[in-house]
């Protein structure tokens, strides 16, 4: 059989913007502001920006690196350095997680979707923000389905034209245009009167908000917002040059991904203060309503909240796609690699995959609503069980190879390859060996623990 010659991306720009299209999504956009107005607004954003430069900086380098180094998939790159039984199961652990991940996320996406058509339809901003629209769109099985489905065949497209004609091209169309219309957004929301009362909450530290679950809630945030251990940093690492630099490539993404994230905490937390009033404090806490329930309401009472409604919501969109893209092709590339499928094959197997499993967690909250797992709808249990079980797992394993099998020398030998700088190379090597594993372990202890009901998140 012939060795089939490892897709590339064209240079760093095209890396970058499709390693921050995959960082940027329904994380930046729908989770982490409603995270921030949770735990104390300023202190959230100071917390997460530290973890980020930290944290954050150090897996995006270690998978991007393994990525390069091995020019395979999450499971050919462990296995790469070993053929153990431990091996196998760091690399499918990481393979796993975003063939779990995306057929439920693809049904927000779809929920994304609705909205944004909804907003063209007559009478549709006050429509959107009715009292019952959402659970009676969620709840109603078909209409969920059809949406989850559009998004996902828009998604299975872009996949199936590949890494360069595909991935690449829509990330660096939509991601130029997600960045323009966020500074759209979150100016007209910060000029806005009232506005400055929530600018404020989310820029102004106020320690009394601080809680140690403020920081629990920050480290799990880095692995949803960055895309952490869920195998696509490994594998669009190996799509990457070699002259392209890690390092540069690692703090762009840092800062695109922190940006769009401060960004949405922008256009969502002056809105709420300047159009809740009274009610301000009590709709921060909306947790993840914030976005189809909350917003929708606010934009109804602004004077323009039926173009700023379709502005924002394109947006969203545009951000879930991005990540839904990223990964399913981490998924798609595994089946590549391990299983010897064409592209065609493995988009199509994916594809039966994502609409078989979404359709448990579309009809979820509809016609399967009486179907429970440990007392979950299936979008909750997959959510729990990718996030909050299967990542940290994926972490550990990535931090045990590196630590114990690689050795740091040899990812740091990768990232400076062709003369190239690791400035930030102490940074690396405390947190790789100390800090994230310990980190790792916080957020697996925290999240089973309120899960079990031993504490409250």
């Amino acid at each position: 059989m012939d060795k089939k010659k490892r897709s590339n991306f064209t240079g760093k720009l095209g890396y970058v913007l499709s390693a921050a299209g995959a960082s940027v999504g329904l994380g930046n956009i729908w989770r982490f502001p409603y995270l921030a107005a949770k735990y104390g607004g300023a202190i959230f954003l100071i917390i997460y920006i530290l973890l980020a430069v930290t944290f954050g900086y150090t897996m995006i380098i270690a998978e991007t690196a393994l990525g390069r180094m091995t020019k395979k998939s999450p499971v050919g790159a462990f296995e790469h350095f070993g053929h153990g039984w431990q091996f196998s199961l760091g690399g499918w652990l990481n393979a796993v997680i975003p063939i779990l991940i995306v057929p439920y996320y693809s049904v927000i996406g779809g929920w994304v979707l609705r909205y944004l058509i909804g907003y063209f339809q007559p009478n549709g901003a006050a429509t959107l923000a009715s009292d019952g629209f959402f659970s009676s769109f969620i709840s109603s099985g078909a209409g969920v389905e059809l949406w989850f489905v559009v998004f996902s065949l828009v998604n299975l497209v872009v996949i199936y034209l590949g890494v360069q004609n595909g991935i690449e091209r829509v990330s660096k169309f939509i991601m130029p245009i997600l960045v323009v219309l966020s500074v759209i957004i979150a100016i007209y929301s910060m000029t806005r009167p009232g506005a400055l009362e929530g600018i404020k909450y989310f820029f102004v530290p106020n320690f009394s908000h601080f809680s140690w679950m403020t920081v629990v809630a920050a480290m799990g945030q880095m692995f949803y917002s960055l895309s952490i251990a869920m195998g696509i940093l490994v594998t669009f690492g190996s799509y990457m040059k070699k002259e392209v630099s890690i390092e540069e490539s690692t703090e762009q993404v840092e800062i695109f991904d922190t940006a769009i994230a401060v960004m949405a905490g922008l256009m969502i937390i002056p809105a709420v203060f300047a159009f809740s009033g009274a009610d301000a404090a009590q709709n921060l806490k909306a947790g993840p309503s914030l976005m189809f329930i909350t917003m929708p309401k606010i934009f109804a009472s602004m004077g323009m909240g039926t173009v700023i409604g379709i502005l924002f919501f394109v947006l969203v969109l545009f951000a879930a796609l991005t990540s839904a893209i990223a990964l399913t092709e981490s998924a798609v590339s595994t089946f590549e690699d391990q299983l010897h499928w064409s592209r065609k094959k493995s988009a199509l197997i994916m594809g039966v995959i994502m609409i078989t499993l979404g359709t448990l967690s579309a009809l979820g909250y509809g016609p399967l609503a009486a179907v429970t797992v440990i007392g979950m709808q299936f979008l909750d249990f997959f959510d729990f069980l990718t996030n909050s079980v299967m990542m940290p797992l994926a972490a550990m394993a990535l931090c045990l190879l590196v630590v114990r099998v690689i050795g740091i020398d040899k990812i740091a030998e990768e990232v400076k390859l062709g003369g190239k700088k690791f400035t930030r190379k102490p940074v690396f090597d405390f947190m790789i060996k100390y800090l994230c594993p310990f980190f790792v372990a916080i957020i697996l202890f925290s999240s089973v623990a309120s899960v079990l009901g031993l504490i409250s998140m």
